[in-house]
C-alpha cells in the first residue's frame, strides 16, 4: 500500500464493489470468503477470513463448521490444515 498506493486503492474499491454485487449479507460473505481460502489451502488468506468472520458475527462454531463440511470436498488432510488454521485465530482470542 505505501510503494503502490493506486494499486493499493484500486485493489481496495474492487473488494468493495464485489461485496456489493450481489444479496448475501455480511456474516455470508465472511463465511463463504473463508471457505474458499480453506479450499485453496491459503493459510494466511483462512487466519485473515476466520478472523473477519468473527468480526462479521459469526460464532466460533460457526467458523469450524466451514471447516468440516469441506471434508468431502478437499479431503481430511487439507480439513484438518483448515481447522487448525481456524482454531490458531480462535486461540489468539479474537472470537466474539
Amino acid at each position: 500500500m505505501d510503494t503502490f498506493p493506486d494499486v493499493g486503492e484500486a485493489y481496495k474499491k474492487l473488494g468493495d464493489a464485489v461485496h456489493q454485487a450481489g444479496p448475501l449479507d455480511e456474516k455470508s460473505r465472511a463465511l463463504i470468503k473463508l471457505a474458499i481460502s480453506a479450499g485453496a489451502r491459503l493459510e494466511g488468506a483462512v487466519h485473515a477470513h476466520a478472523r473477519k468472520a468473527l468480526d462479521a458475527g459469526c460464532t466460533e462454531d460457526e467458523v469450524r463448521q466451514v471447516a468440516l463440511l469441506s471434508l468431502p470436498t478437499i479431503g481430511f488432510p487439507s480439513m484438518m490444515a483448515a481447522l487448525s488454521w481456524i482454531d490458531d485465530i480462535i486461540g489468539e482470542g479474537n472470537a466474539s
